[in-house]
């Protein structure tokens, strides 16, 4: 088990998913719809990514590999990963991370659709 640190422009982005989740649900409830809508079903997706690199970062289903166009916020030297949240989707979002600082520790870069 790794604790996460999370960067300001990870925790934007996630907070931002999670509230436009709730609000679709709430929303949905009121019309009573059973469906759940793209905006829940992105943030689940994004929080059981989340989960699972606390958890093991190399789990198969991440599809975790180093990623080289952001720099490591910790040391330079250091490789900075990108693991999948979604796969064969239309700006299919990632999140982007690190080992570190401490040791035990990952730190979680960004969240954003796949360019």
């Amino acid at each position: 088990m790794f604790s996460l640190v999370w960067m300001d422009r990870a925790t934007e982005e996630y907070n931002r998913l999670k509230d436009k989740a709730e609000a679709s649900a709430q929303a949905r409830a009121k019309t009573g719809k059973s469906k759940t809508t793209k905006d829940e079903g992105l943030f689940k997706q994004v929080h059981k990514t989340i989960a699972l690199l606390g958890s093991n970062p190399k789990h198969p289903g991440l599809r975790t590999h180093e990623y080289d166009s952001i720099p490591n916020p910790h040391d330079k030297k250091q490789k900075v990963f990108e693991a999948y949240a979604q796969n064969n989707t239309p700006g299919a979002y990632r999140v982007f991370w690190c080992y570190g600082p401490e040791k035990g520790e990952l730190t979680i870069i960004a969240i954003t659709p796949h360019p």
